[in-house]
């Protein structure tokens, strides 16, 4: 079909929560069936169709990963009470990949040379959902202003 390109799920939108969120929860599944859950500081936007974290401190995370490779990513910003949730896999990848290579130098870049990097968790995202506060469909609040009161809230006067 000509003109036809193909689009990659993840929206300007998705890429500007997840920037902003600066925390994210990655839920895997335990051998025994049971939920885990666990915060990470370094999810980033890969590409149109990746988000991808460091394992720097995540053995349960990334043992889950290595039996069963599904699991949901939650980024919610904050002040402004939305964000997503994104189903997919997780491929791990080491030393050598360009992954890796890219996820290390965002460590390196950010927090400095004493954050480990194990492996990159480079996760095809399948699935993704907004997440949004009752707030926006039953309060009638607008971002802005969701935005205002939650940066009062918080005591953070440079939030406009």
């Amino acid at each position: 079909m000509k003109g036809w390109e193909a689009v990659g799920i993840i929206t300007q939108d998705m890429r500007k929560i997840v920037d902003s969120a600066k925390l994210a929860f990655v839920a895997t599944v335990c051998e025994d069936g049971s939920p885990n859950l666990s915060p990470k500081g370094s999810l980033l936007v890969y590409d149109d169709d990746h988000l991808v974290f460091m394992n720097m401190a995540s053995p349960t995370t990334v043992a889950n990963l290595r039996r069963d490779p599904r699991l949901e990513v939650n980024v919610i910003d904050f002040l402004l009470r939305r964000g997503y949730r994104f189903k997919g896999s997780a491929e791990l990848r080491g030393d050598g990949d360009p992954v890796f290579a890219w996820s290390r130098r965002w460590v390196l870049d950010t927090h400095g040379p004493d954050y480990p990097c194990h492996e990159a968790v480079l996760i095809q995202v399948e699935r993704a959902l907004p997440v949004n506060s009752p707030a926006y469909t039953f309060g009638h609040w607008s971002e802005d202003d969701l935005k205002r009161a939650w940066s009062t809230t918080y005591g953070l006067t440079h939030a406009s």
